[in-house]
């Protein structure tokens, strides 16, 4: 499989009046230009676990994902192609029902629900799924962007960029809904881990406008942190700075730690070129927002991937 495009860990942490300005904002602090290039095929695989609205937290805001395509555009690529599979219910439903098919039709660009083929089989060091179907998209795409929100997730602790692709590709066809017959959730952590290291993704964007605390995925309770989002070109690094403000370093995510062990990327900030608003900052105004207090992980200095 391909490398990333830029293996630096740039991190960018923004805050505005609304999700889609803060979106271009830490976009704008990411040398983007040197992911995405003219003549090119994007893929952009945006959160749609679920059919419950965006103010839920459940799913991406259709309005942030068109800014998203729109952003793209600046680059010239050849075709901008958004691509998922859900896996609570068929992708179609959430796809009309929530409104992503006028998005899809305004901005002219192509839709392929991941859960159905065109195959190839993809070889994952996994000790339970060893291989997987997945859709021969994988073979044509030059940049893959994860667009997510930020949750607590009642098995692999948290969910954002990493788990976002990892869990969106897998077709439902083959694994089932939600995609667990095949032995997925037998070792989620490890099969997250399997799949982060054989699909690079080249930037990762993570929503903290309506993140998800309490169970996640879908049936936690949303906290309204206005215009908060994480961008990075290393999707680790921006998982690891998404789970200090849900509380958790590295070691309290397994599959993120795995990653950082094998070196697939990057969990320590200090190892991170981070961008916009500071992180402690970022944890206080997220902590008051989910719990009316300041709970701040880094709160005397930035903890290293082990903490102090």
């Amino acid at each position: 499989m391909r490398e990333r495009k830029i293996k630096q860990a740039f991190v960018s942490i923004t805050k505005n009046e609304s999700e889609q300005k803060s979106l271009t904002e830490a976009l704008d602090l990411l040398p983007v230009k040197d992911i995405i290039r003219g003549g090119e095929v994007v893929v952009i695989t945006p959160n749609w676990v679920n059919e419950k609205p965006p103010e839920t937290g459940t799913v991406v805001g259709p309005y942030t994902l068109q800014e998203l395509i729109k952003y793209v555009k600046r680059f010239n690529p050849k075709e901008i192609i958004v691509a998922t599979g859900s896996g609570g219910k068929e992708t179609g439903t959430i796809f009309k029902n929530i409104g992503y098919d006028k998005i899809i039709e305004a901005e002219q660009v192509q839709f392929i629900d991941l859960n159905y083929g065109p195959y190839t089989e993809l070889e994952l060091e996994h000790s339970i799924v060893t291989k997987t179907k997945i859709n021969t998209l994988i073979e044509r795409m030059d940049v893959l962007i994860s667009f997510s929100q930020l949750k607590q997730h009642e098995e692999a602790t948290v969910t954002a960029s990493v788990k976002n692709i990892a869990l969106g590709w897998p077709p439902a066809e083959i694994h089932g809904f939600p995609k667990k017959n095949l032995g997925i959730h037998e070792d989620l952590h490890g099969f997250i881990t399997a799949m982060a290291k054989k699909i690079p993704i080249d930037l990762a964007i993570i929503s903290a406008d309506k993140a998800m605390i309490g169970t996640g995925p879908s049936d936690g309770k949303a906290v309204d942190t206005k215009g908060l989002v994480i961008a990075s070109t290393d999707a680790v690094a921006a998982d690891a700075i998404g789970a200090r403000l849900l509380g958790f370093l590295p070691q309290g995510v397994q599959y993120l730690y795995s990653l950082s062990k094998s070196q697939t990327g990057e969990t320590d900030p200090s190892h991170m070129i981070m961008k916009g608003m500071p992180l402690q900052e970022a944890e206080k105004v997220f902590s008051m927002a989910a719990y009316g207090q300041e709970v701040v992980l880094d709160k005397d200095k930035i903890k290293g991937t082990h903490g102090n």
